[in-house]
């Protein structure tokens, strides 16, 4: 992505930052807030984000960690405490956020990320009991007291 500030001088009427998004898809820059909430709004599957901010992106890697990728980009969003006013600003950061949430887990896996609560627990701790640590307890498994399983 080129630094904004550096591009050159655009004709009238054209959007500096439209301009620097890839032109694979400019039919998908939003013109505006509405209707970029809008198009938000119809997206259901991650392929269907990364394509809307046209995003390439690895069948195999996505198959795996789809909803870990969402969630991310989900987590980065809610660190943004004012989003741009624009409409092709706002998509601009949200592809970069989202970019950012895919690229995560392409040299990474679900385990090592914890993006889910599940992965944030504690590793579970391996307890020994010594036999002359049971046998000093006077507890006989069912199978020797003579009781049914």
């Amino acid at each position: 992505m080129p630094d904004l500030n550096s591009l050159p001088p655009l004709a009238s009427g054209l959007d500096p930052i439209a301009s620097a998004l890839p032109q694979a898809l400019p039919q998908s820059i939003p013109n505006s807030l509405d209707s970029f909430e809008s198009d938000l709004d119809e997206l259901e599957a991650a392929e269907d984000f990364l394509d809307y901010f046209g995003i390439a992106f690895e069948p195999a890697i996505l198959h795996v960690n789809r909803l870990h990728i969402l969630q991310r980009f989900h987590d980065y969003l809610a660190e943004i405490d004012e989003p741009p006013d624009s409409a092709a600003a706002r998509y601009r950061l949200y592809a970069d956020l989202l970019q950012g949430a895919y690229q995560d887990f392409v040299g990474s896996d679900a385990r090592t990320e914890k993006v889910f609560r599940v992965f944030k627990l504690r590793e579970p701790r391996q307890v020994s009991v010594g036999l002359d640590q049971l046998i000093a307890s006077g507890h006989k498994p069912a199978s020797l007291s003579g009781q049914p399983l």
